[in-house]
């Protein structure tokens, strides 16, 4: 538990009870009581991964919710929380806050205050394949921080435990011409109690195919949102996929793993094009296994790519012709 100083722009005392509709709450002999007018909070951070970088550190100072019905309340880490997001890929995460008590009710927001200008001081930065150390800038990030405007409600008498994703993928920009790197908000926010994790293999025949160095790179798996959606590349446009996650090398094999997945329909992909996806434009990259899969809250669901996915020779021609490659 990361101790902090707590400060209430509104005091606790008058705050109102509120029926919920309960977004993530459960009642807890730790909380209050069913009958208070408080609930506990935990907030922690976890990662979508980027792929050429070694570490991407960000430090935080402090974490702040809004009320639906009250001024916002902050809560100052006593240190600042230097955390490297890379580490925190599939179902791993790392909490800011831990069952803090807080008024119950509706919540409009949750804002990260984090260390990141372009200032000559290594507090929040992007370590690159190379070795090279850039640092990490959030727009407007000195004033606002990374806000997320998502809803959530705290029960009363009960435990909320909310993740925040940071899409890496989608959120780090190396800007031409310019000092450093971006780091644009593409977060999501989680509700602990509904969320399942997805999991599985790539087959060895299937990196040799479609990875120009299979030795050095393995690739990533894209997962979209709901069936039979449209698999395409990062680009802030409405086709991109939720999140992603890196296939790794393990024990000889290669498997992936994204956790904080809402239950749910989704589509999933391979691709071993993903470093040369760039958030800011539209690239042409191959999937393969295009597949559906239902994720369920507290499960780990198992989706493969075999080498029984690997398109034909036929196919490839006919993907080359259409392309004009």
């Amino acid at each position: 538990m990361r101790p902090f100083k707590k400060h209430y722009l509104q005091a606790l005392i008058g705050a109102s009870a509120m029926t919920l509709a309960a977004c993530g709450g459960s009642s807890s002999d730790n909380a209050s009581g069913p009958d208070s007018d408080t609930g506990r909070l935990s907030v922690a951070v976890t990662d979508a991964p980027i792929d050429a970088a070694n570490h991407v550190i960000v430090e935080f100072s402090a974490v702040s919710i809004k009320p639906a019905d009250g001024e916002a309340i902050e809560f100052t880490l006593e240190e600042n929380a230097s955390i490297d997001l890379l580490s925190l890929q599939g179902s791993l995460s790392e909490a800011l806050v831990t069952d803090e008590e807080v008024p119950a009710g509706e919540y409009e927001w949750v804002r990260l205050h984090v260390n990141a200008e372009h200032d000559g001081v290594l507090d929040s930065y992007i370590e690159l394949d190379t070795g090279n150390q850039l640092e990490l800038r959030v727009p407007s990030g000195s004033q606002t921080g990374l806000k997320l405007v998502s809803g959530f409600t705290v029960a009363a008498g009960g435990n909320t435990n909310i993740t925040i994703d940071f899409d890496l993928r989608k959120s780090v920009v190396l800007p031409g011409g310019q000092a450093g790197a971006m780091l644009k908000p593409a977060l999501r926010l989680i509700d602990n109690t509904v969320v399942g994790t997805l999991a599985g293999s790539v087959d060895a025949e299937v990196l040799t195919d479609q990875c120009a160095d299979p030795a050095n790179e393995y690739g990533a798996v894209y997962i979209y949102s709901g069936a039979d959606a449209t698999v395409a590349d990062v680009s802030g446009a409405d086709t991109d996929p939720l999140t992603t996650a890196l296939v790794a090398q393990v024990d000889g094999g290669y498997e992936y793993e994204a956790g904080f997945l809402e239950a749910g329909d989704y589509t999933l992909a391979y691709t071993c094009g993903a470093d040369s996806d760039d958030p800011e434009v539209v690239d042409e990259l191959t999937f393969i296994g295009t597949s559906n899969t239902e994720i369920e809250a507290d499960m780990t669901t198992e989706v493969n790519f075999t080498v029984d996915q690997l398109p034909t020779d036929e196919e490839t021609a006919s993907q080359e012709e259409t392309t004009g490659q």
